[in-house]
């Protein structure tokens, strides 16, 4: 008891303790205090009851070769400020911009980064009151203001981002559970808008606007129950993942305005969502802790992640990071520059190769890759987590001896012969920081977690729960009371949106000819469909495919687990030469990567005698 007591007061110091520097294999990344952003008297606001701090980035592409620009909003506040990174200490007595609302907060904001230049943005910022305001932070400007009156909608803006690959369309999610598209060249109208049911399936509905003459908002989505919390774009554009208080993630074809797949959460609501760089995997985090590793391709959970110790509020990837790299080495053969070719480092001049490269994995099984995705997560425990998730993971049909994980301290272990992993789904684990609510089955796995970044729990159950991959449908369909005529007519009016035209790609197709897992029986699709075409009950998604059993799955741990703020986190973002962190009380922070710290003028950091920022 004595000692128990002991190790729990060292270990709380420990975990009080902020980091400024943390290791991983790469190397060390460290907390640069002269590039902190925040309010430009530095003093702490108030936070409760205020709307979380949220960061956007663009690049203006000017001639000085620091074009990189920074968002943030802190309580009432919006600012603007040139983002110097790494390079020098940032400079807050002149922001480009600063606004100050009443009556409303800024909640969220989005730059538009195909007409971004050194003359002109286009910001997005969505708004406590529901309103959506277009800026010109460069030009100080206000364009437009959509849902002005809240004739749309009047709950709370909790998501707002320009549609992929267009100068003109964005979408906003509202805390309602609606979601709006709408084109900036369009008005709102000054009535209530009326719509028309164009599709709907299990739990989301899609309706156009009926009007002589249009106008906003294009199409209304209704998706799940309670709040929507988040959504993203495929990288390719063509999919939308969304995240809602309900505990399900819903992944949509964005163009046919079709499901195409569901999970989900082990408890609670789901409050953020991220695609992988080649838009193969989804990770989506919430109320139960942890974050949640989806196959786009599979349709299902292929792994958990346990390090929070409170809901999870931010999960991202990191496109540098994330690497791919041919592991058979009879298969290769040529110069040291064709080998470097092989490695890929994801960025924003790399994109398009990098996803070209990751489909080469799908065009054949006889070339085992090794596979890194890395990824982060933030919570409202105040800590940042950091994982890696590799081929013992990715490809567990593929014996580990062919393929080379080099992401791990140490290998990831198997349970030993006869082992038996302790389950416990009746205990709680009560959420620190805020909470407020519980994780079942999460009580005797968090004592004992093995020293390594991933824990298969048995083959046997992978494999079985893999073989039952959903068809790509996903159980979404068209409500039989549509007439085919009042499709075509909206579907065509959908059309003229200026989305572009992108040839589907067949993915079911493409998985079950190169990577299937197993074969699905006629009986466990009938079991699906069941599932996902009656109304779920939450309690009883527990052990299916939607939301498998902990001790079904792998369970991820985090590579890096480290307090580095007082208030809870609500960013993080992985940029080229450093990641981005803030904090509900207003700081963002910059964290340079291994090696890059250097790149910060010696006469703008104050240094210890070994040379760490402190």
């Amino acid at each position: 008891m004595l000692i128990s007591k002991m190790a729990a007061e060292g270990g709380g110091k420990e975990m009080n303790e902020i980091k400024t520097q943390f290791t991983t294999r790469e190397g060390v990344y460290k907390l640069l205090t002269h590039s902190e952003y925040s309010r430009p008297n530095r003093v702490p606001f108030n936070s409760q009851g205020s709307n979380p701090v949220k960061v956007s980035f663009v690049n203006v592409n000017d001639q000085s070769g620091n074009g990189d620009r920074i968002c943030f909003n802190v309580g009432r506040e919006l600012y603007f400020y040139i983002y110097k990174g790494v390079r020098k200490a940032a400079d807050l007595s002149k922001p480009i911009d600063k606004r100050i609302y009443k009556g409303t907060q800024p909640t969220c904001h989005d730059f538009n980064h195909l007409t971004a230049t050194a003359e002109s943005v286009s910001l997005l910022v969505g708004f406590s009151a529901g309103q959506v305001q277009l800026i010109d932070p460069i030009k100080k400007e206000t364009s437009k203001l959509f849902n002005e009156e809240r004739l749309i909608d009047k709950s709370r803006v909790t998501c707002v981002k320009w549609v992929t690959g267009s100068e003109s369309l964005f979408l906003v999610s509202h805390a309602s559970g609606n979601m709006y598209l709408y084109n900036v060249e369009h008005t709102c109208g000054t009535t209530a808008p009326h719509y028309q049911l164009l599709k709907q399936g299990e739990n989301y509905s899609v309706h156009t606007c009926k009007s002589k003459s249009t106008r906003n908002p294009l199409l209304k989505w209704t998706v799940g129950e309670g709040a929507l919390n988040e959504f993203a774009f495929s990288p390719d554009g063509k999919f939308l993942a969304c995240v809602s208080q309900d505990g399900f993630l819903r992944v949509f074809n964005f163009d046919a305005v079709e499901l195409h797949g569901t999970m989900k959460s082990y408890f609670g609501g789901l409050l953020c969502v991220c695609w992988s760089p080649d838009g193969k995997y989804i990770v989506a985090g919430g109320e139960d802790d942890l974050v949640t590793v989806w196959s786009f391709l599979d349709c299902r959970v292929i792994a958990r992640g346990h390090g929070h110790k409170s809901w999870v509020s931010v999960v991202a990837f990191d496109h540098y990071t994330t690497s791919v790299e041919e592991s058979d080495p009879m298969e290769f053969s040529g110069s040291d520059e064709d080998f470097q070719d092989q490695i890929i480092h994801f960025g924003r001049d790399r994109a398009n190769s990098t996803q070209s490269r990751l489909s080469k994995r799908n065009s054949t099984d006889s070339r085992p890759v090794s596979v890194t995705y890395r990824f982060g997560s933030v919570g409202q425990d105040t800590q940042l987590c950091l994982w890696d998730l590799t081929e013992d993971i990715l490809f567990p049909h593929l014996p580990l001896s062919r393929t080379r994980t080099h992401t791990n301290v140490m290998n990831a272990t198997s349970p030993p012969a006869g082992a038996t992993i302790i389950t416990n789904t009746s205990s709680n684990t009560t959420n620190g920081n805020n909470s407020g609510a519980s994780t079942p089955g999460i009580n005797s796995l968090s004592t004992a977690l093995p020293r390594s970044n991933s824990l298969p729990h048995s083959a046997g159950t992978t494999t079985a729960n893999s073989s039952n991959k959903p068809s790509a449908g996903g159980g979404g369909g068209i409500s039989s009371g549509i007439m085919d005529s009042a499709i075509a007519t909206g579907v065509s009016k959908f059309a003229t949106l200026s989305l572009h035209d992108r040839k589907e790609r067949h993915h079911e197709k493409d998985h079950k000819r190169n990577h299937s897992m197993g074969h699905i029986s006629s009986k466990s699709s009938d079991k699906l469909n069941l599932l996902t075409k009656t109304k779920t009950d939450p309690a009883k998604t527990l052990g299916t495919l939607l939301c498998p059993r902990m001790e079904e799955i792998p369970l991820l741990e985090p590579l890096i687990c480290k307090k580095i703020a007082h208030e809870r986190l609500t960013v993080l973002i992985f940029l080229e030469d450093c990641l981005v962190t803030a904090c509900q009380e207003g700081f963002i922070c910059t964290w340079a990567r291994p090696g890059k710290v250097g790149l910060l003028s010696s006469q703008n950091q104050a240094s210890s005698p070994s040379g760490t920022v402190v």
